[in-house]
């Protein structure tokens, strides 16, 4: 199942895209995609739900933005240096376990909204990264326990701004949490659809050059032991994500390194989770 969120930032309505193509509204059945949702009733009572009324539910207008496929969650926790190749080019050695940063989870935006280059920033930078949502809550998990908890999977970019991460004082956040700089989706995909999600091609483009070319394959921390380290330390609630890491190929590790300009466009995917396209624009007072 590919669940999708769809109109105005503030007033998404959750649906589905179907297999056929169609996108349907079931928000006279669901609220919405969020923790109630993943809690209460889940994609397993989505699914029961779509066999009898996938018919005769409202179609999504055609026009309609597509929003991030889950509502602002309780956290982002992200993944760095997950990739030994990312991490050779960042000049960082090999981390020995997870590296845990958080995005504001007022960073999330849809997949095709506008990413806006901070004020004052001049080293913004891109990153295409497989997301796990979480979809039962998990607190000291196994890795055997992990599978159980996810809800589904998503594409991200992980929007980053480097002098902001790197140059200035403190821990990576204040890098990685402006405004639409989590771009997710176009759709959260279900596992059920995913035949391995540790052998899946992801890619992104700027411009129309390709410049990440990679698979899960080559994670570090795979996808039960990031959840289950994670549970270590803090509680993970349903449709909490958690951004597992990016290949090599990202900004800053171009020599000289190249950073995102007003006009560019990022167009990327993930194999079996769709693609997303954002324009980077310049801040403008009020945006």
């Amino acid at each position: 199942m590919k669940l999708i969120r769809f109109g105005a930032p503030g007033s998404e309505r959750p649906g589905v895209l179907l297999p056929d193509g169609k996108k349907i509204d079931v928000s006279e059945a669901f609220a919405d995609y969020n923790e109630q949702f993943f809690t209460e009733k889940g994609p397993e009572k989505l699914s029961d739900w779509l066999e009898n009324n996938a018919g005769t539910a409202p179609r999504v207008p055609q026009d309609a933005r597509i929003g991030s496929p889950v509502a602002r969650p309780s956290k982002i926790i992200c993944i760095g240096l997950n990739y030994s190749d990312h991490a050779r080019e960042a000049g960082m050695a090999i981390p020995k376990e997870p590296i845990l940063f958080f995005k504001a989870t007022t960073s999330l935006c849809g997949p095709y909204d506008q990413v806006i280059i901070p004020k004052n920033s001049v080293k913004s930078d891109w990153e295409v990264e497989l997301a796990i949502v979480i979809g039962k809550k998990a607190s000291y998990v196994s890795e055997d326990e992990a599978w159980g908890h996810i809800a589904g999977y998503c594409l991200m970019n992980d929007v980053s701004e480097r002098e902001f991460q790197l140059e200035r004082e403190g821990q990576w956040v204040k890098g990685k949490s402006a405004d639409t700089f989590s771009p997710l989706g176009p759709y959260l995909v279900t596992p059920d659809e995913i035949d391995d999600v540790h052998n899946l091609d992801m890619w992104l483009e700027i411009n129309g050059e390709r410049v990440q070319d990679g698979n899960t394959k080559t994670l570090i921390f795979n996808v039960p032991k990031v959840i289950s380290y994670i549970s270590q330390f803090m509680t993970l609630l349903p449709g909490d994500v958690i951004s597992t890491g990016t290949p090599p190929g990202v900004g800053m590790g171009f020599k000289p390194p190249r950073y995102l300009k007003p006009g560019d466009i990022m167009e990327l995917g993930i194999e079996g989770l769709g693609k997303s396209r954002q324009e980077a624009v310049a801040y403008k007072p009020g945006s």
